[in-house]
């Protein structure tokens, strides 16, 4: 319809026509103002939003890495739950919008990876599985299909959630606005996660927070600075070329910013060009969250600019042209959140340990300096110290000082500045992220707060983790209701390495130099338990070999050594079966032929038995087969 006829039609024919939307508004909200343009009647703006009110028992706010552990840790332990994300996609600073390598304790200091397992090896998996062109798009949904097929788990994208509802000292309810459907939503909860980042949920329920650096007197830091100041780790932009067998001309944009190579720190390497460059980063010694569109057009620029150095400097970028530049910053760093402990910085390097550990670490401490790339003169990094093994993340750093149904995962923890910098790693805050949403789901099945599964629940919370194939360094599993502990005799139709009793030892992988595993003598062997009285029994768990050592992420180089793996673990046990022993015969209850986890579950009905059998047949290339663990449960 052209504009006179509108006129001419009116509103109601307008409406009549389709031109304008009926849903949510009536054409008596509309009128013309003096020039003839179309105006919402503000006595009934509020009818055009749509509300929704929805009910939960553990909302998780955030779906990067730790929120997505988090929720399908919650909603696997029985609570329903609901992960509210304000992107399209899964996977925050992982996500194809930023494509950070998800590097947790990557490489230790002379020695290998420390691999994370639990639900964020799961993820790893399911992409090795899925996902074998290492496509960042492709990720997104493979994260997504992941996600999506927990139970009691409701996931909700592009959705800010924005401020939080109090009811004293907890939060009621949080009210979020879905971009895409111009609807208000509600959602009330018992427990929430907060695993944004950034943290405003948590900040307008009023939860204890800092920000900037620590003088290095409160915490005996000696890499914290002597005075404190409001310096934050900055956000990046990452951009990645690819050789287009022919030279690329290229013209830089208006808004590039010319980088000054011969004011650059030799740290500032452009080598690895193709890649993309990590260190194009804006810090603030002010509020970075509010500072954040005017930084990400500073990035733009710098962006750019250092690319434009690179093709009118290197002659190898000759045939290069840009692939893909990020429109989102990564960012790294804003709020902390208070807890009844604060990490800091003497604990990791000192090795602490805590009764109430949960998590861990080892990234180095990576402490990107103040500025950024607007500070050139300084290593992008300081990369002050390396770790010789991991460290422990206590569950008192994981929950609210002051609000008492609060809990949280990821950068916004309970920690200082410099404690920051090694446990930003989104693969540590995987870690972290499974245990509050562990924690969180006990909250609900105790009817408790966070703060007295400390106080109460500690050992239930780590039997659990520990259970669900989460890693707890120090810290064997002690399970009493774990059947297979209770076993006559364990013993293997052959062994290369190892010992079959070593599978109710309690630990679930090889610790520094102590073996902890049985590995078989080339395929089809077995491992059998025997019990001298029978038990009932009605779940197995198997915990198999997919090589911690060796890292699972994708990378945007498809590094393939023995640090790295670009395929499904060679390692990894492809098929199986189970037997159990009934009146002198044996009765096959489970069998798998395509495995694709290192937590390998058998539930069956329940059974009266003296003696269980696994017979391992396979794996995805690896000569012989290695187990870590068996339990045994009348479920």
């Amino acid at each position: 319809m052209k504009r006179r006829d509108f006129f001419k039609k009116g509103v109601q024919g307008a409406v009549a026509a389709s031109i304008i939307p009926v849903t949510g508004m009536s054409a008596a909200n509309l009128y013309f103002d003096e020039q003839g343009e179309t105006k919402l009647n503000s006595e009934r703006a509020s009818s055009v939003i749509r509300k929704k009110t929805l009910d939960y028992e553990v909302a998780v706010i955030g779906g990067g890495v730790a929120g997505v552990c988090a929720a399908v840790s919650s909603a696997r332990n029985g609570a329903k739950t609901v992960l509210v994300q304000d992107r399209p996609v899964l996977g925050g600073n992982a996500s194809s919008e930023v494509r950070v390598h998800l590097n947790g304790v990557t490489q230790l200091k002379g020695g290998m990876p420390e691999r994370e397992t639990g639900v964020v090896e799961e993820i790893l998996l399911h992409n090795r599985f899925h996902n074998p062109q290492e496509s960042y798009p492709v990720w997104d949904h493979i994260l997504y299909d992941y996600v999506t097929q927990t139970p009691n788990l409701k996931v909700i994208l592009n959705t800010q959630a924005i401020e939080a509802k109090m009811d004293g000292d907890k939060i009621k309810s949080v009210r979020c606005w879905q971009l895409t459907t111009e609807t208000e939503l509600t959602i009330h909860a018992n427990v929430f996660v907060d695993c944004s980042g950034d943290g405003l949920v948590a900040a307008t329920a009023g939860a204890l927070f800092r920000t900037g650096r620590e003088a290095s007197s409160e915490f005996n830091e000696k890499y914290a600075p002597k005075v404190a100041d409001g310096w934050q780790m900055g956000a990046t932009i990452l951009l990645s070329s690819k050789d287009m067998g022919k030279p690329m001309p290229y013209e830089a944009p208006h808004f590039t910013i010319p980088y000054n190579y011969k004011e650059a720190h030799k740290k500032r390497k452009l080598k690895h060009f193709s890649e993309g460059i990590w260190w194009v980063e804006v810090g603030s010694d002010k509020d970075i969250i509010a500072e954040f569109e005017e930084n990400r057009e500073k990035l733009m620029g710098y962006a750019y600019g250092v690319w434009d150095y690179i093709k009118k400097t290197n002659p190898e970028a000759e045939n290069y042209a840009l692939d893909w530049v990020c429109s989102l910053p990564g960012k790294r760093e804003s709020r902390r959140f208070m807890g009844d402990y604060i990490l800091c910085e003497p604990d990791m390097l000192g090795y602490k340990h805590f009764d109430d550990a949960v998590g861990y670490g080892g990234w180095s401490l990576d402490e990107h300096n103040p500025g950024g790339i607007e500070n050139p003169s300084e290593p992008p990094s300081y990369f002050h110290e390396h770790f010789t093994k991991v460290y422990e993340i206590p569950y008192r750093s994981l929950y609210s000082k002051n609000i008492e149904n609060l809990l949280f995962a990821g950068r916004n923890i309970s920690q200082t500045h410099i404690a920051l910098s090694s446990s930003r790693l989104m693969g540590t805050c995987a870690t972290m992220g499974q245990a509050v949403g562990t924690a969180a789901a006990m909250c609900i099945d105790k009817n408790v707060l966070p703060r007295d599964i400390y106080k109460n629940y500690m050992n239930d919370l780590q039997e659990q983790l520990l259970k669900d194939d989460a890693y707890i360094p120090n810290r064997p599993s002690k399970d009493t209701s774990d059947l297979a502990k209770k076993a006559s005799y364990v013993f293997a139709s052959s062994t290369a390495s190892g010992n079959a009793k070593l599978l109710i030892d309690g630990y679930s992988r090889d610790v520094a130099d102590v073996v902890h595993h049985w590995e078989s003598e080339g395929k089809n062997a077995n491992v059998q338990l025997e019990w001298d009285k029978p038990i009932k029994l009605s779940q197995v768990l198997i915990k198999c070999d997919t090589n911690v050592r060796r890292n699972l992420m994708m990378r945007k180089d498809s590094r393939n050594d023995d640090k790295f793996t670009n395929t499904v673990p060679v390692e990894l046990l492809k098929s199986l079966d189970l037997e159990v022993r009934v009146n002198g015969q044996w009765i096959k209850v489970g069998e798998e032929n395509k495995n694709r986890k290192r937590l390998i579950k058998f539930n069956f009905d329940k059974v009266k038995t003296t003696a269980i059998r696994i017979n391992v047949k396979d794996t995805y290339g690896a000569k012989n087969i290695r187990l870590y663990e068996v339990r045994c449960y009348q479920a």
